[in-house]
């Protein structure tokens, strides 16, 4: 299972890609707009910055939800860097950028996935990802895991190399859960991933660990 960090904090990438598991950086207008990125050149600069921390796949969102604006965006973020994936919208105009992309080699993440049938449609265009939201789901009283069980059965009965990215990740047992279902990549923040390291045991033995190695060099 690969691990992706949603955010567009610099500081916060760097960490993770210091902890040594990360595998990619997921991003979106909300997430640049939280660390006060603004203005066509900044973001792109902002990618710019992303790409140079980290070894993996970078996801940039389009702006756009027409076609042309979609290509004409998307094609300028693949120019960044090869690490840029390009993430388009599940709307019909973003299934005909899906294929287009794919036509081309550019890889792409189709974000904003609420129902196996809109993943279905953007594997068929041959989208490189799909980002159901799980966290949003839940947040609605539905069962967002329920969803990757469904993408996950789909795509393995034909074949698909679609990746699914379980997405809007909120805590540790979302991570542990897709990755018992399948999914193959998820993507959280920071404080998700690192709350895999927490077991009160290991606490617990460590102290006693280091309790008795200090008893016995007294």
């Amino acid at each position: 299972m690969k691990f992706f960090i949603d955010t567009a904090n610099l500081a916060q990438i760097k960490e993770a890609q210091d902890l040594g598991v990360l595998d990619g950086v997921t991003t979106n207008p909300s997430l640049m707009a939280k660390e006060g990125i603004s203005g066509e050149e900044n973001v792109l600069a902002h990618y710019r910055a992303i790409c140079e921390i980290v070894d993996g796949d970078v996801s940039a969102e389009v702006i756009s939800t027409d076609f042309e604006g979609m290509v004409r965006e998307g094609e300028a973020l693949a120019a960044l860097d090869e690490k840029i994936v390009v993430k388009i919208p599940m709307v019909k105009d973003g299934v005909k950028a899906l294929k287009y992309f794919s036509d081309k080699g550019i890889k792409t993440n189709c974000t904003l996935i609420f129902s196996a049938g809109q993943a279905l449609l953007a594997a068929k265009a041959g989208a490189t990802y799909v980002s159901p939201f799980i966290g949003r789901l839940d947040d609605i009283s539905t069962d967002g895991l329920a969803l990757i069980e469904s993408i996950r059965v789909i795509f393995d009965n034909y074949g698909f190399d679609t990746e699914i990215l379980a997405a809007s990740v909120r805590h540790p047992m979302h991570i542990i859960e897709c990755a018992q279902i399948g999914a193959d990549v998820m993507t959280g923040p920071l404080s998700a991933i690192e709350a895999l390291l927490k077991h009160p045991l290991t606490d617990i033995g460590l102290a006693k660990f280091l309790a008795d190695h200090a008893k016995a060099n007294s």
